[in-house]
């Protein structure tokens, strides 16, 4: 975590016991868990504020661009417009061109390109 190799760990708990002494080290230790585990709790506490700011600032942005897209579907189909109603039949579509087109004429009177 700190880049504390096992030698050097064992380093600083052999001079711990020696200038602690074994008598008060328990002491010591559960002092120091305590203080380690705070701040662990502070830094958890401080990453799940931000986590939770960057999840509103997205869904803040999601919102946007939802409200754009029904803006602009709202547009392209606004409520007043005439609707057929729902069972009824379609307007009939307009009839085709009853002349034929070149891909159906003979290739001799086909108009040149």
């Amino acid at each position: 975590m700190f880049g504390v190799d096992s030698t050097e760990l064992a380093v600083v708990a052999v001079l711990a016991l020696i200038f602690i002494g074994p008598k008060d080290l328990p002491k010591v230790m559960r002092t120091i868990g305590y203080w380690v585990g705070r701040m662990r709790g502070m830094a958890r506490h401080f990453t799940s504020g931000i986590e939770n700011m960057m999840r509103e600032a997205e869904l803040e942005e999601m919102e946007k661009k939802w409200q754009e897209e029904n803006e602009r579907i709202m547009r392209l189909h606004p409520q007043n417009a005439h609707y057929p109603e729902p069972g009824q039949p379609d307007e009939m579509p307009p009839i085709a061109d009853t002349e034929p087109r070149d891909e159906e004429l003979p290739p001799e009177k086909r108009e040149l390109p």
